[in-house]
């Protein structure tokens, strides 16, 4: 069993006299790792670290040294799939197909971030357009920020870590890394295979506890010059309450749509809508909540997606051959099992699924569901899919867009003009066209509107966010 704890300025700091928690698989209940839990005075060293690392290292590090140290991470990562891959399974229940496929997109981020940190520029501005500005240059640089509070969740443990470290390293920024409980291992990893790969020690500092400990004191410490969070509205909700003045980036929740029109491909789409709605237990932010179908393919596509459903092999996530496994607890089960016979009660429908025991809830579909249940109200983080039949376009549109929730949808016609006439009309921080909702590249922008978050990630667009436009005026003789 791995023991492991929190690393600033490049020290593990393992006491066995301190409170430690056990880091299980959800699958079988096995300890993973031990995990040594840091006190706040520990959090505060570690934002002293971090805000001296950079005003002494990281600020005046060339862009050519940041690129090289983040594809070095890359290289280093793309060799050690098979090992993160591993340790993703095991803590946080992922089949290991889904696992392997989350270290190599996350060798792509690093990608991206080494290529972007040589291209962080400001512009010219043309001062003689305006009256009296003859004779007068301007131009702006982008800054680092400083400090950037990276809080983590357990969904994606690697890859969406990355989205935040690799851009703020990318810029020259330092960060406290405070990733979720439940998934640290791949944390703990991450952090000494960047300083393997020679980033300095202080420039990233893991800060390994509990959030309704450290979360407070992290955002509100003036050292903190942004936070960048991927949680739940009310953690994130309380984050921007505390964070005052910082910069913050919120990627929340959401209760994703995909709408399939008349001419769609039913048997091209079924198949990635299974997938979309139950990969990883639907524990994914732009997971396929609500699929509307035209009433004209209601009943055709409900008969297939049922029977690829039913055709998920549930077991190991360690097997090769699972395609679904855990919920990340049992509590997690429980919750989304209450929701389903809380629907069922006022007049929902179990198609498939609905058995839940332990932290396994089977892959569930409903129909015949109304707009306030929470399993279509409120994000439901589980593998809950609902199936809703509409006869016109803007009655779905109408629909799509009753929730609090914003993040990404998925639309589905071979009428290019339709396609983009519903984009527009849908309010989502993303629409993919003919793709679902749970489609996501590393290096397009990302986030929502409404209460789906606050700012964009993905490489580029977070390095603008954790950067400060400066200006530069010369007046010439």
């Amino acid at each position: 069993m791995m023991r492991i704890s929190s690393i600033i300025n490049g020290e593990e700091y393992i006491d066995e006299t301190r409170e430690s928690l056990e880091v299980k698989n959800p699958y079988n209940q096995e300890v993973v790792a031990k995990m040594t839990l840091a006190k706040v005075e520990d959090l505060h060293r570690a934002i002293d670290v971090s805000f001296s690392t950079f005003h002494d290292t990281m600020k005046e590090m060339p862009a050519h040294k940041r690129a090289d140290i983040l594809r070095k991470a890359a290289d280093l990562l793309e060799e050690r799939e098979n090992d993160f891959a591993q340790i993703i399974s095991r803590e946080a229940g992922k089949p290991i197909k889904f696992s392997r496929g989350e270290v190599q997109r996350s060798v792509q981020v690093l990608r991206f971030a080494s290529e972007q940190a040589k291209d962080i520029n400001g512009e010219v501005i043309p001062m003689d357009a305006a009256i009296g500005g003859q004779g007068r240059l301007g131009f702006t640089k982008r800054m680092p920020l400083g400090v950037v509070a990276a809080i983590t969740p357990f969904n994606f443990p690697l890859n969406l870590s990355l989205h935040k470290l690799a851009p703020a390293i990318a810029a020259g920024n330092t960060i406290v890394f405070k990733p979720a409980e439940k998934t640290p291992v791949s944390a703990y990893m991450l952090v000494k295979l960047f300083h393997e790969a020679g980033l300095p020690v202080g420039a990233l500092n893991l800060v390994l506890g509990l959030g309704e400990e450290l979360g407070d004191p992290l955002v509100e410490h003036d050292k903190v010059h942004k936070v960048t969070f991927t949680g739940s509205l009310p953690v994130g909700r309380r984050i921007r309450e505390k964070a005052g003045f910082k910069k913050v980036t919120l990627e929340l929740g959401s209760n994703s749509p995909n709408i399939l029109f008349e001419d769609a491909d039913v048997k091209e789409v079924v198949t990635d809508l299974v997938k979309g709605a139950f990969a990883f237990s639907g524990q994914v932010c732009i997971s396929a909540q609500r699929v509307y179908v035209h009433h004209s393919l209601f009943e055709s596509f409900l008969a297939e997606y049922k029977s690829q459903t039913e055709d998920l092999t549930i077991g190991d996530p360690l097997e090769e051959g699972t395609d679904f496994g855990p919920m990340i607890t049992e509590e997690a089960a429980e919750r989304a099992k209450t929701w389903i016979d809380d629907a069922v009660k006022n007049g929902a429908k179990i198609e498939t699924g609905g058995d839940q025991k332990g932290t396994l809830l089977t892959p569930t579909i409903m129909t015949n569901v109304k707009s306030d249940m929470k399993i279509i109200a409120e994000e439901v983080f589980a593998p809950i899919v609902s199936i809703i039949p509409f006869e016109t376009e803007e009655e779905v549109v109408k629909a799509a867009n009753d929730s609090i929730y914003g993040l990404q949808a998925g639309v589905f016609t071979k009428d290019i003009n339709r396609a983009f006439r519903v984009a527009d009309r849908i309010e989502m921080g993303g629409v993919w066209i003919n793709e679902i909702s749970t489609y996501r590249q590393d290096n397009h922008p990302y986030g929502g509107v409404k209460q789906s978050g606050i700012g964009r990630e993905g490489v580029k667009y977070a390095i603008e966010d954790m950067t400060e436009i400066k200006f530069y005026g010369v007046k010439l003789n």
